[in-house]
């Protein structure tokens, strides 16, 4: 069963000077198969207005779906590196995530993503990232 859920992502590039961007957003969270579903709408402020997210989120691993003006698929796997397509008005560019450190806890009545990774966008220097989902089901 669809349950409406506030969704606060939080992304953090870890330099010299940490650059935080977040968002709080309303949005659906429920059930699947072997695991759980959240998806909301991005946002003017988030840069993506025209973007529906998607996360599919299981014990070991989430996938980080966009549809829409940016389309992708981002997979974060403990210790492992994934490479995605980036789709933008502006082009498309490659993706890597070398994901360092995973943390899911999550339940039917939502609960926190908790993932470190390095993301390599278009052959540009590595960003270390961290990054924060956290999903309250009402």
């Amino acid at each position: 069963m669809k349950k409406r859920a506030i969704i606060t992502v939080d992304s953090t590039v870890l330099t010299d000077e940490e650059d935080l961007i977040g968002v709080v957003t309303p949005g659906e969270f429920y059930e699947i198969e072997g695991g759980f579903r959240a998806e909301y709408d991005e946002t003017k402020i988030s840069g993506m207005e025209g973007t529906k997210t998607t996360m599919i989120i299981r014990n070991n691993s989430f996938d980080l779906i966009r549809e829409g003006t940016t389309e992708t698929k981002m997979e974060f796997k403990n210790n492992q590196q994934t490479v995605s397509l980036y789709k933008t008005p502006y082009g498309v560019m490659d993706v890597k995530i070398d994901t360092k450190k995973l943390n899911i806890n999550i339940n039917e009545n939502g609960g926190t993503i908790k993932a470190m990774y390095i993301l390599e966008i278009g052959g540009q220097s590595a960003l270390k990232t961290s990054l924060t989902i956290d999903i309250k089901a009402n």
